[in-house]
Parts: C-alpha cells; structure tokens; sequence
C-alpha cells in the first residue's frame, strides 16, 4: 500500500500575513483544503495534516522537512486578508536542489474563496505532475461544503479549536460547528465536527455523559442522512459501533468503508490497524499502520499505533523504544502509559511495572485501572492469594464498570482460570463492554489461546468481515494506440516546436494535439519514462545546442539563446542541461567550438 516518495508532497502550514492572529484559523484551513484536495490524487502521496503543522512550531530547513516526511516536493504559501481582499501566496520547492520552481500570487474577494481554492489546488497538482510524473487529475479537486461563508468560517474555527485537544477547546470547537450548522443545517462536515466533539467530550467526561453521547448521535444520524459515503462520517460510525455498542464487525465494516471513499484518511487506517490487531490479522495490520506511517508519520499517534503492533506481534525490544520515546515526549500519554505497563508485566518486570504504576499521578487514571493494573502485577507469579483480587471482584459487578471487567478477565487468564474468564466475556454480550473487546487477544491472556473454547469466542467477538470490492482499475490505451498516439506526439513536437513556448504546460500542448490532459501525462511517462518537464527541456536542449554551434550566433550569450529555445530562467536551464548532458553549458559550446 505504500506510496512512491519521487511523486509526493507535504503541504506546510500557510503563514498568516494578515494585521490579526485570529486569523490563524482561516490559514490553517486553507492548508487542510488544499491537502484534502492533493490527497484525492491516487498517485501523489501527501503528507497528513499532523505531520506538515508539526513544523509550525519546530522550524527546520527544507532538507530536513523533506527528509523527515520522506516527500520529494514542499509547498509553502502564506494568506493575508484585508476586510474582504484576500491576497493567496504559494510556491512549490523541490526538496533534492531545495529551490523552488514555481511561484503564483492570487488577489481575489473574500466571495471568491471556494473557487480561488479549487484553482489553487489544480494548479499545484498541476505543476507537481510536469515536474515529477503522472498523475490522473480531476476536476474539480476542491467540493464546497456550503456555499454560505459565514457558515464556512464557523466551521474552520471549528476545525482549528478541535486540534487543540482540551477541555476549553473543545468546548468552543462545538460552539463553532453549532454556529456552522445554524447558518447551513446542510453543511456535512459541520455535522461531523459536531458528533466528533460531543463524543470527544463525553469519552473524556468534559460533559455530562448521556446528554453529550445523544447530541452526537442525533448529528451522526443528520449527516448519515445527507451522504451515507462520507469517509469522515463513516469513521465515526466506527468509532460508535465499536465503543458504544460493542460490534466489531459493524465498526470494521465501516472503517473500510471510509477508507473506500479516501485511502489517505490517516485516523481511519489506524483504527484499521487497531482492529486487525485485535482480531489477529497481523499481516493487515501490518499494511495499514506502515500505509499511516508513509503519510503521517510525526503524529503521536501513528507512533502508538506501531509500538501496539509491536507488541501484539511479539517485537517487544521494538513497541519498547517506541513507547519509551512517546512517554519522554509527553508523560501523560495514557494508551503509551498502560501498553509499556502492559509490556513490562509481558516481559515478567513486576518491580518496574509497579515503580512506573506509582509514578503515575492519581488523576491519570481510574480508580479501576490503578486497581486492575496492581492486580495483574500481583498476579505474575500466578498466587490465587492476591490481596486486591476481591475488590476488584466486587467492582466488576457493576455492568458499567468496563474496566473492572477488562482487568479481571486478563487477571483469570494469568491465573488459568479458564472457566471465569470465558464466564466473564459472556458479561460483554450482555452489557456491551467494548474494553473486553481490547482484553480478550492480548497477549496477557494468551494462557487461554490455546483452550478450545478460544476458537469459538474469538469468532463470535471477531467477525469475519465481507470485503469491499476493490475499485476497478482504468486499464491504458493497446500498444497499436499508444505507438500512434506517440508518433503523433513526436511528429507534432518535432514539426510545431511547441517547446519554444515558455509558458507551454501540459494542458496547452495536450488541446493542441486533441489528447485529454490525462492521457498525455501518461502517455509521456509510460512511453518514454520521463515526466513532461524533462520531456519538453530534451528537445529545447537539443535546439539550444544547435544554435550554440552556429558561427552566426555567437554575438548571443548562452542565456539568451537558452531563452531562445524556450527556457525561461537560467537556473531551471543549467541544471536540466548538466542532468541530461553530464556537463555545463558553457563546456559543451566551448568543446563543440
């Protein structure tokens, strides 16, 4: 599933030029529409959202952008605006030469935005293609969600105070997308933000639990309505299938379903993992969260996910430098906190698990998984006689108490007390516990894997899914049209020297010669192996050298008649003639002289 580093992207933070720093929110979401827009593109990987703000605030040079991203093109821009003119800046930076080669400046109306976006977006994919190779393009790249601008702007609030991942914050993240949705009850990504907030807030108990869960649920249920295809709609259907309602099947079904609609949804190809790891798809799991790494591969997150397969596929020396790294980086990771928690008392640490346990801060976790977690350590010696055993008994018998319930089943597993530990999965048909969902295939109960009882109820939690029927791919035209299409290609080139033209782009020389934009651009790079810049500075190099050699030119300079055989900067000039030649221009001239 990985994508080719030579064609790929990360799209950095757009800089706020404007006279107010609320105006951050505006620029920040004029980048993630212009990545969403690239990552339409099935061949250009681009880089996730995480990722490119990372360097918001760690500052680096081009080289080491490119290198920790492992992209070969950036694009940085900047935003300024001014009541309702608005002034766009963007260039794209090929990472190698760390130069940029492309530039465009827009000045447009505030009323212009949604266009101006989708220009922008086409453009750049426009470029990248000439610069590093095919891409099939579509247009439009950029889909308005509303048309209304004032609902827009709620909306990008949104956004911008959802990343911020707090308690303040996301209490005005959902004041936004309310506003949003006020002014535009149609406006589908305001309706997901709003589930996604309120669910955000009932998890993390920022709100009241019940009333929160049902304001998600009804904005769910608006947005099913408006697009049932929605790929972030669908991940949060597989979030509540999962975690509310404890389905496995349905969740999955869902997730695939959103990356159907965008493989480059980076949430959702964790969550893949995260549930081809439970039901012991390793080999999937394995695609996808590598698939994560390739796109977002600086968020925390990402990172989690790979030290979880780690350490459910038995690398533990590797899921420990990875979450030994997390924590130093944030101590107050929890899912980080408990997985090397787990990992130690795996690796038969009972001494150091316990030190890391009473490290942890009271208000880090529940009263519950303090209490399970002590129980487990306790346990590695596999004594019944464990002092804290029976109050964890008596918590688990309240249904709602999914930790007790998770922390109890690994504690029987350990002990090999079979009988109560499948008793106690029977618990989660029951009341729907999501978390014995995580207990029952991890590798702390793999006591029981081998019990034929196991077979039977890893079937009946882990359905298998129906797959998605891949999507078809487009076949190229037969070998006899690509022969006469690219004969008329060269003929044309050779008798229009089109390539004279400075400004000649892909879609100029493709309406010239009646091919779709997109059958060019691969028509070029499937038959010759190169992509269109390289393509057409071949046959002004070759016109370069010819009036070099002639006596009746050597009044001009080499530049002028690098201008003169369609070249329109010396640099651009110089070093596409030393990568196709081997040598500088001025040696060639004064060799042929």
């Amino acid at each position: 599933m990985a994508l080719s580093t030579t064609t790929s992207i990360a799209v950095l933070p757009f800089k706020n030029l404007s006279h107010t720093p609320d105006q951050d929110f505006f620029c920040d979401g004029m980048t993630e529409e212009i990545i969403d827009a690239l990552a339409k593109i099935e061949q250009l990987k681009v880089i996730s959202r995480t990722s490119s703000f990372y360097f918001k605030h760690h500052p680096a040079s081009i080289k080491e952008i490119g290198q920790q991203l492992d992209v070969a093109v950036v694009l940085e821009g900047s935003v300024r605006v001014r009541g309702e003119a608005l002034r766009i800046r963007a260039q794209l930076i090929e990472v190698e030469e760390d130069a940029p080669f492309w530039s465009q400046t827009w000045d447009r109306k505030m009323d212009d935005l949604f266009a101006v976006q989708d220009e922008v977006s086409l453009l750049i994919a426009d470029e990248i293609r000439e610069h590093l190779g095919h891409l099939d393009l579509s247009h439009p790249l950029v889909q308005p969600q509303t048309n209304d601008l004032a609902a827009y702007q709620h909306y990008l609030k949104g956004r911008f105070y959802f990343k911020q991942w707090n308690a303040e914050a996301m209490h005005q993240a959902v004041a936004a997308f309310e506003q949003a949705v006020a002014l535009d009850p149609n406006m589908i990504g305001g309706q997901v933000g709003l589930a996604d907030g309120y669910s955000f807030l009932a998890v993390a108990g920022f709100a009241p639990r019940a009333a929160a869960w049902t304001k998600a649920t009804q904005a769910l249920r608006t947005a099913q309505a408006m697009d049932p295809n929605h790929a972030g709609l669908n991940h949060m259907l597989a979030n509540e299938a999962f975690f509310t309602q404890a389905d496995f099947g349905t969740a999955l079904d869902f997730a695939l379903k959103a990356l159907a609609q965008v493989p480059t949804h980076a949430e959702t190809q964790r969550f893949v993992t995260f549930l081809y790891l439970l039901c012991g798809q390793f080999k999937k799991a394995q695609d996808h969260i590598f698939y994560a790494k390739s796109i977002d591969p600086l968020n925390p997150e990402t990172l989690f996910y790979e030290a979880l397969f780690y350490y459910r596929t038995g690398k533990e020396a590797r899921a420990a430098a990875l979450l030994d790294g997390l924590l130093q980086d944030n101590p107050q990771n929890l899912p980080a906190l408990i997985t090397s928690l787990y990992l130690k008392i795996k690796q038969h640490q009972p001494e150091t698990a316990r030190a890391q346990l009473a490290a942890a801060p009271e208000a880090w976790l529940t009263p519950d998984e303090r209490l399970g977690l002590s129980c487990l350590i306790d346990a590695l010696d596999g004594s019944e006689s464990l002092p804290q055993l029976e109050t964890l008994i008596q918590h688990a018998q309240d249904p709602a108490a999914h930790h007790a319930h998770s922390y109890l089943f690994l504690v029987y597993a350990r002990l090999g007390q079979h009988d109560k530990a499948y008793a106690l999965l029977d618990f989660l048909f029951q009341h729907q516990s999501s978390i014995l969902l995580l207990a029952f295939s991890d590798p702390l109960a793999e006591d029981l894997f081998g019990s034929s009882d196991y077979p039977i109820y890893h079937q009946k939690l882990y359905p298998t899914p129906v797959a998605p029927a891949p999507k078809p791919r487009s076949k190229g035209p037969d070998p006899a049209t690509v022969q006469t299409q690219l004969a008329q290609l060269q003929d044309f080139v050779a008798a229009e020297q089109p390539f004279l033209n400075p400004a000649l782009t892909l879609r100029l020389l493709a309406n010239q010669i009646n091919l779709p934009p997109n059958q060019l651009s691969w028509l070029i790079n499937a038959s010759t192996g190169k992509n269109f810049n390289t393509f057409i500075n071949q046959y002004r190099i070759e016109h370069f050298k010819k009036l070099a050699v002639d006596p009746t030119n050597a009044h001009i300079s080499l530049i002028g008649l690098a201008y003169e055989s369609g070249f329109n900067s010396k640099t651009v000039f110089n070093t596409a003639f030393k990568k196709a030649e081997g040598i500088t221009p001025g040696a060639y001239v004064k060799g042929q002289r």
